[in-house]
């Protein structure tokens, strides 16, 4: 299991491009809970997936879930600072924040 270390620097701005895959949450919270079920619910994954010009041919493999997956919110100062406990690899946890925050966010450490 790997803890990601990430920062929301300015949550207003913590949007993805699409706006049926993006946070919609404006506290600590509310983006945690949003980023534990796209961690742990292939409902995300399924949503961009259906999205593609061919979704049969999406890999299965960048939907894999992790269903113990636990993250947690604090607010600090303007920003929101979130830790996600997974056993999902980077790549997948990194393409589901895009998918949510755009490149509104930063990771600042992961620890095995």
């Amino acid at each position: 299991m790997a803890r990601y270390f990430l920062t929301l620097p300015d949550p207003t701005l913590a949007r993805g491009s699409e706006p049926t895959l993006s946070f919609v949450a404006q506290g600590a919270d509310g983006f945690a809970e949003e980023l534990e079920a796209a961690l742990r619910r292939p409902d995300l994954f399924e949503r961009w997936r259906a999205m593609q010009a061919d979704p049969d041919a999406v890999e299965a493999s960048l939907g894999v879930v992790d269903p113990k997956a636990q993250v947690t919110g604090r607010q600090s100062s303007l920003r929101v600072d979130l830790e996600a406990d997974t056993t999902l690899p980077g790549t997948i946890v990194r393409t589901r924040l895009r998918w949510l925050a755009g490149t509104n966010w930063q990771l600042r450490d992961v620890r095995n």
